[in-house]
């Protein structure tokens, strides 16, 4: 354990002031996440350096599809999370607390670069699995330590966050994605058990420090398939954070919670459609192979610039500078 960040004392309890939730714990008690604890008058991180998972992927797993494509990064998670989604598809680790699970690896900031730095091709380190603001120290610590050694540092974040704690990670990570679970509040109180406009000022705030921002979108059928609500959030990301940010429509299978049908493919099609007409580049995710929704097309010219096939990535459209190798248009990847 280590002594947690953001947090204020009221008397016999503490405040925690990391996520917008506030929690006000008990000694002896956890906050909504489950892992950061009132420990004698003192917020303790509880999951400091606790690994539940850890894996190396291709990037385009995270998912991220125009950051370092074809690359391999070591991705890290740990238990707790501070929304309670009931379609969460990794809640066997994100909704309980390291006393749930007693045999969590343990590894040091430094113990975990010297790791990641060892293996040949790997660009860094992903936080995710679970909800990584939570674990705010460790990542804290850890992409400083990868930072100094020139790894790159990524976050698959609910961006439920307050931005004093955001904009203390930002300076230290290279990419965000972010899960856009809807755009309706009544949807993230009742099936989240948090509030959407959070996320979206996170979603600015990163938009803003110049970083790389891809969007995932978990398409429920019956629940966040509403095509009037969802060309509102289309215009939104327009508006505010340009057409040029990959948005990444993903189909829903039962989890958790939630038993209701996996996402029809004519819905995910239609809202593929509705995306494209707004935004340069959308994709679709956790389908069986498709050609719609997989390449990357350059938004002047329509060349095709990234073919995919799984994670097998050709780059047989880019020059050496990233642009379109026809007409040379500065593709958004990085």
């Amino acid at each position: 354990m280590k002594e947690a960040a953001f947090y204020s004392r009221e008397e016999e309890n503490l405040r925690c002031q990391l996520c917008p939730h506030l929690c006000l714990i008990r000694d002896g008690h956890a906050g909504i996440c489950r892992v950061r604890r009132n420990v004698q008058g003192t917020l303790m991180a509880d999951n400091y350096g606790r690994i539940a998972s850890i894996h190396l992927d291709p990037v385009e797993k995270k998912p991220l599809y125009h950051y370092h494509p074809g690359a391999m990064i070591l991705s890290v998670g740990t238990v707790g999370c501070n929304l309670q989604c009931r379609f969460c598809q990794n809640h066997q680790i994100s909704q309980c607390g390291p006393d749930k699970l007693p045999l969590l690896s343990v590894m040091t900031p430094e113990t975990l670069v010297n790791e990641v730095a060892a293996i040949d091709g790997n660009i860094g380190i992903a936080y995710t699995y679970n909800e990584p603001v939570i674990w705010f120290e460790y990542v804290l610590d850890t992409a400083r330590l990868a930072q100094a050694r020139g790894l790159k540092n990524v976050m698959v974040t609910n961006g439920f966050v307050n931005s004093p704690a955001l904009k203390e990670l930002i300076p230290l990570i290279d990419a965000f994605n972010v899960d856009l679970k809807a755009f309706s509040e009544s949807f993230y109180r009742t099936q989240t058990f948090s509030r959407l406009s959070p996320v979206l000022e996170s979603l600015r705030c990163i938009k803003d420090a110049g970083k790389h921002l891809e969007i995932t979108y978990l398409v429920i059928p019956g629940l966040n398939d509403d095509p009037s609500a969802f060309d509102e959030m289309l215009r939104w990301i327009q508006q505010n954070l340009g057409d040029q940010i990959p948005l990444h429509l993903s189909r829903f299978f039962p989890a958790f919670r939630m038993n209701c049908a996996p996402t029809p493919m004519d819905t995910l099609r239609r809202l593929y459609e509705m995306a494209s007409a707004h935004m340069s580049f959308v994709y679709l995710g956790n389908v069986s192979y498709q050609e719609t929704g997989r390449d990357t097309h350059c938004p002047s010219c329509g060349h095709m610039v990234i073919r995919r096939l799984g994670y097998d990535v050709d780059l047989q459209g880019l020059d050496e500078d990233g642009a379109c190798s026809r007409c040379e248009y500065r593709i958004s990847i990085r």
